[in-house]
């Protein structure tokens, strides 16, 4: 019953957080910032998670040695979001999460090269299938609905990858890893935040929303795609575990990817779809050799 659980709660998790995208976008066509998106974005989900862990009686207390392991490691997350938020506004928000989705390549190559973990075939052949995918999404499915800088939009979701990767081996090799997840989860977001105001104060300001249509992309992407998403990503990890997890959020950026056809009108062919199989199973052989 437990696992079930688990797995319920890592579906709805990958699923509301492939809706970031949607939420990301609509906001950058009503003229907001990257910094001004995520300052509501991680802002509001921050409050969220924090009255969150206080009902659960969450210890949230510190070491030094910790807290500085945990500033570091906000850099590596904060740096994931505004690359891809600048991915968003230049390519096709599908391609973009797509991209973003192999960023379990990177962490296995990077224990690798770096931690000296036994070499795998498995890996090798994963990276390769997984750069053929993202070379057919890249060649006529860059197109975004802001007609955006294609190529910078590219690099920025490179970017993501190695952000989230180095992030993600982090959390791994460092003190972290003792860290109650909710804890770590609350001071990450927190400071983020900070970091994304201090960008938007040094670059026109943010705005105080009125708007409740916008207060209703605001609230959708602080509340379902990050704030429910990470907290059902905690629950299911503990009770589906960390492998099944990661295969199901194979959920977010197909989520991603419909919505950009449906809402957006990004172009989906063959090649596309081709891309897309290539890069999820890609992943997935990595994860499941775990």
């Amino acid at each position: 019953m437990d696992k079930l659980k688990g797995i319920t709660y890592a579906i709805t998790s990958s699923a509301t957080f492939g809706l970031a995208p949607l939420f990301t976008v609509l906001l950058i066509q009503a003229d907001y910032s990257p910094f001004e998106v995520l300052s509501y974005r991680w802002g509001i989900a921050f409050l969220i998670m924090l009255a969150f862990g206080i009902i659960r009686h969450t210890n949230f207390k510190l070491s030094f040695q910790d807290f500085k392991v945990v500033f570091l490691l906000s850099l590596f997350r904060a740096a994931t979001a505004f690359s891809l938020i600048i991915a968003y506004a230049n390519i096709a928000t599908g391609t973009a999460s797509i991209i973003h989705f192999m960023y379990p390549l990177a962490v296995a190559l990077t224990m690798m090269i770096l931690f000296k973990e036994p070499k795998s075939w498995i890996t090798i052949i994963s990276v390769v299938i997984s750069i053929a995918g993202a070379i057919l999404l890249s060649i006529d499915n860059l197109s975004s609905p802001n007609n955006g800088n294609a190529i910078l939009g590219l690099v920025c979701a490179c970017i993501s990858i190695f952000c989230y990767g180095g992030y993600i081996i982090g959390v791994r090799k460092s003190r972290a890893v003792n860290i109650p997840s909710l804890t770590l989860t609350c001071y990450i977001i927190g400071l983020s935040t900070i970091y994304f105001i201090i960008g938007g104060l040094f670059t026109g300001g943010i705005r105080i929303e009125t708007s409740p249509e916008l207060w209703m992309y605001i609230v959708g992407l602080a509340v379902f795609a990050t704030a429910i998403s990470g907290i059902t990503l905690i629950q299911s990890i503990k009770l589906a575990g960390p492998t099944l997890t990661s295969i199901l959020g194979a959920f977010e950026p197909l989520t991603a990817v419909v919505i950009g056809i449906i809402v957006f009108n990004e172009i989906f062919t063959l090649q596309t779809a081709i891309g897309i199989v290539l890069i999820t199973a890609s992943v997935l052989m990595v994860v499941t050799k775990k």
